[in-house]
């Protein structure tokens, strides 16, 4: 099983793919960036990606929903990770040796009260992604140089925590998505959960008339994210989670759906899995 993540070993996609397939042996393909991880499934040299959608923190991460629909993907899976981030730096360092941080652009908007107690010449560099910035502090042995990641990077490459718990909000959560080439899961029998994308007109009361047509078909509206079309100025689309009690439901809502909004797409119908509990997946080949 061939899973492309943004990061590497220790890192919280690895952690997520961990928690997408407890069961299954899972060989990473490691990338420097989300659209790395796009493109490793869309050329078929990993089966699926995992990538990150949102913070309750930072919020969404909007660049990875036109991945998800650029390139066609289909959502089959979510998991929400706690997220706790720490501090750490070389066995030597103490906390007043530090006069650099190094992370994830996200890790670090996560973390901006608790980095803004800094001095003003204090540094912060945004990196790769949390684990592959503690890794290069291990193995380059760069004093005064500290990372923001997780407890198991610290334990898994050998760094020192020098402190705790200092994202913004403690109860901070990320959502994670599993995205794959388009096949077995539009009908998944076991689905309460969606996520669709469609366009508006300019007439008044479109996106009302949208929704009623969700609220009649008891659909439950669990997040809208507006998002530039690319390539047409101010024309915009709506990305939309839904839950259900009946996947019949939802795709009899859909259907209503079509002759008052433009370009709609379902873009996976799967498990609610708001308590981390992986839905069974058969693996798909996209391999070319």
């Amino acid at each position: 099983m061939k899973v492309a993540i943004q990061g590497i070993e220790g890192s919280f996609h690895d952690e997520a793919a961990q928690h997408l397939f407890p069961n299954k042996s899972v060989s990473l393909i490691k990338c420097d960036s989300f659209d790395a991880v796009a493109q490793s499934v869309k050329n078929g040299k990993a089966q699926y990606g995992v990538i990150a959608v949102e913070n309750s923190i930072a919020g969404s991460i909007l660049p990875n929903y036109n991945l998800i629909d650029a390139h066609d993907f289909e959502v089959y899976d979510e998991v929400f990770l706690n997220i706790q981030m720490y501090l750490m730096a070389l066995e030597s360092e103490s906390i007043i040796d530090i006069f650099e941080v190094h992370s994830h652009p996200v890790a670090l908007l996560q973390c901006k009260d608790y980095l803004r107690k800094f001095p003003p010449q204090f540094k912060i560099i945004e990196g790769k992604d949390t684990a592959s910035e503690a890794k290069r502090i291990k193995e380059n042995n760069l004093k005064g140089v500290a990372a923001i990641a997780g407890k198991q990077v610290a334990e898994r490459y050998g760094l020192k925590i020098l402190d705790s718990h200092i994202q913004d909000i403690k109860e901070n959560q990320t959502r994670f998505v599993l995205i794959g080439a388009r096949g077995s899961n539009l009908n998944n029998k076991e689905a309460t959960k969606a996520s669709i994308k469609f366009q508006l007109g300019h007439e008044v009361g479109t996106l009302s008339n949208a929704l009623q047509i969700l609220a009649a078909n008891d659909i439950n509206l669990t997040k809208i994210q507006s998002l530039p079309v690319l390539g047409k100025p101010w024309k915009y689309a709506f990305f939309i989670d839904v839950t259900f009690p009946d996947v019949e439901k939802f795709y009899q809502a859909v259907e209503a759906l079509q002759p008052h909004v433009h370009n709609c797409k379902v873009l996976g119908a799967y498990a609610s899995n708001k308590e981390n509990s992986p839905s069974k997946l058969t693996p798909v080949s996209n391999e070319k």
